[in-house]
């Protein structure tokens, strides 16, 4: 089922990254983790649809939030990241998706690990833990390429002084000045000691590419958790442009 969605906020994350704020009136509520489909449609009829992750706590006002990297030949990112104004309509479908999901009542320690936009749908957990007043400890391991990169800079920041989650940054071309490491992707020694030790039984969520996606896990793996507490959501080449 199509719904209708109406902009009315919009925000730059990154250089070529925004998020969107739509308003949904007939939307029947999501769950942090879950996905939506937007649909673009031209005058002469031709259609496009790519889905993205809901980075929005669920909530009773009937808005939910997407944030959408450019793609700079992509066919529908660049109209979303810089054509887009706010009272503009899109086209959704969703919530989509069960499984890459978290719920309030969980209780067990929440291990993050996020490469690039794989932030989104972890932000939404991590919002979720927040306005639901959970007390579940959540870790987030996040790794970009450098620090103009990073989706949400400042409300991550908020989030972990107030105790939210912790945080722990990988990056992998630039780091900060006076970094105490040099550049680097996420290896085994950065999984066990900046991630929940398998003895707690995290459950663990990693979004990100492809590669990087299944690093992690097996990481994970190797480190004893158990394979049915790790959960993966990938993006990568599909042949559709973005």
């Amino acid at each position: 089922m199509w719904r209708v969605g109406t902009v009315v906020a919009l925000q730059d994350e990154t250089t070529s990254a925004r998020t969107l704020t739509l308003e949904v009136p007939d939307w029947p509520g999501h769950v942090a983790g879950q996905h939506v489909d937007v649909r673009l449609t031209a005058p002469d009829g031709y259609s496009a649809a790519r889905s993205y992750s809901i980075a929005s706590a669920p909530n009773s006002e009937k808005r939910l939030e997407i944030t959408v990297e450019r793609f700079p030949n992509g066919e529908v990112s660049p109209y979303l990241t810089q054509e887009l104004v706010v009272r503009d309509q899109l086209e959704l479908r969703g919530p989509i998706g069960g499984w890459f999901v978290w719920r309030p009542e969980q209780t067990e320690p929440i291990q993050l690990i996020a490469g690039g936009s794989g932030i989104v749908p972890l932000i939404a957990m991590i919002r979720s833990r927040a306005s639901f007043g959970s007390s579940s400890p959540f870790r987030l391991l996040y790794s970009v390429r450098e620090p103009a990169a990073v989706f949400y800079r400042e409300e991550l920041r908020t989030l972990a002084d107030r105790s939210i989650v912790g945080i722990t940054y990988a990056y992998t071309r630039a780091v900060p000045q006076d970094w105490p490491l040099p550049p680097g992707r996420i290896n085994a020694d950065l999984i066990a000691n900046a991630t929940w030790p398998s003895t707690l039984s995290p459950t663990c969520y990693i979004c990100g590419p492809t590669s990087f996606v299944e690093s992690a896990a097996e990481f994970l793996s190797r480190n004893g958790h158990n394979a049915q507490k790790i959960r993966t959501e990938r993006f990568g080449p599909t042949g559709d442009r973005q």
